[in-house]
C-alpha cells in the first residue's frame, strides 16, 4: 500500500525542470542617456519657377506688364536683325534644310509675339479697371523694367544682336498669366458692377409755378354815360 501511495505521489508531482536564471537589467542600463536630437534645424528646401523671369515682378499685372515690354523690345529689333539672321541661317546649313523654311519660322514667331502683345494688353487694361486703386503708373514702369532687358543691343554690334535675339524666347509663363489675368479682372469688374450702389437718378427740376387765370373784372364793362332825353312842351 505504501508502495502504491509513493508512486502516485511521484505522478502527482514531478520534479521541477532547472531553467536558466532570466537576467535583470541593472539600474546603470536602464538609466543610459538618450542621445540628444541636433539642434540645427534643417532648413526648408525653397521651390524655384525656373520658367519665371527673375527681374520681373511676384504679382501678374506686374508681370503681364513686363512681358509685354520686354516683348515689344523683342520686336522693334526685328527689322535691324532679320538680314545678319539671314546671313547666319545660310552660312551654317544642315544637309537637305531649306532657307526658306527656317526664315519662315522667324515670320511665325512675329505673328506669334504680335498676337500675345495684343493679349498682354487686354489684360492690363482688364486690370486696370477692375482695380479699385490706379495701378497704370507700376504698371508703365513694368513695361519700362521689361524692354531695359534689350537697351544694350543700341550699342552691341549687329551681329552679335543677331545672335541673342535668335536664341531668345518669351518665357512660358508670360501668356498663360496674361490669359488668367484677363479672365479673373472681367470677372472682379462685373462684380463690381452688381454690388455696386444703384445710381440715383437726377431730380427732375421743380415744375414752373402755372400763372394762376386771370380773374374777370369784377365791375363788369365800362360804363355808359347816357344823357337824359330833353323834356318836351
Amino acid at each position: 500500500m505504501s508502495a502504491l501511495l509513493l508512486a502516485l505521489a511521484l505522478m502527482i508531482d514531478p520534479e521541477p525542470v532547472d531553467q536558466p536564471p532570466t537576467e535583470t537589467p541593472t539600474a546603470e542600463a536602464s538609466q543610459a542617456p538618450t542621445p540628444a536630437p541636433d539642434p540645427t534645424p534643417t532648413p526648408p528646401v525653397e521651390e524655384v519657377d525656373v520658367a519665371y523671369p527673375p527681374d520681373a515682378p511676384k504679382d501678374d499685372y506686374g508681370l503681364v506688364s513686363w512681358c509685354y515690354g520686354v516683348l515689344s523690345g523683342y520686336l522693334e529689333l526685328h527689322d535691324r536683325v532679320l538680314p545678319e539672321v539671314t546671313r547666319i541661317e545660310g552660312a551654317f546649313r544642315q544637309p537637305g534644310s531649306s532657307l526658306a523654311e527656317d526664315m519662315a519660322v522667324y515670320e511665325d514667331m512675329r505673328k506669334v509675339s504680335r498676337a500675345n502683345m495684343k493679349l498682354f494688353a487686354r489684360a492690363m487694361e482688364a486690370a486696370e479697371r477692375a482695380s479699385l486703386r490706379p495701378i497704370s503708373q507700376a504698371g508703365a514702369a513694368a513695361v519700362t523694367k521689361g524692354r531695359s532687358n534689350w537697351a544694350a543691343a543700341a550699342n552691341l554690334p549687329t551681329r552679335t544682336v543677331a545672335q541673342q535675339w535668335m536664341g531668345w524666347t518669351l518665357p512660358a509663363v508670360c501668356p498663360t498669366r496674361a490669359v488668367e489675368l484677363e479672365a479673373r479682372s472681367k470677372l472682379m469688374g462685373a462684380t463690381f458692377k452688381v454690388n455696386e450702389a444703384p445710381t440715383e437718378m437726377p431730380e427732375a427740376p421743380p415744375a414752373e409755378p402755372v400763372p394762376a387765370s386771370v380773374p374777370e373784372d369784377v365791375t363788369g364793362p365800362a360804363p355808359v354815360e347816357t344823357v337824359p332825353p330833353k323834356p318836351q312842351f
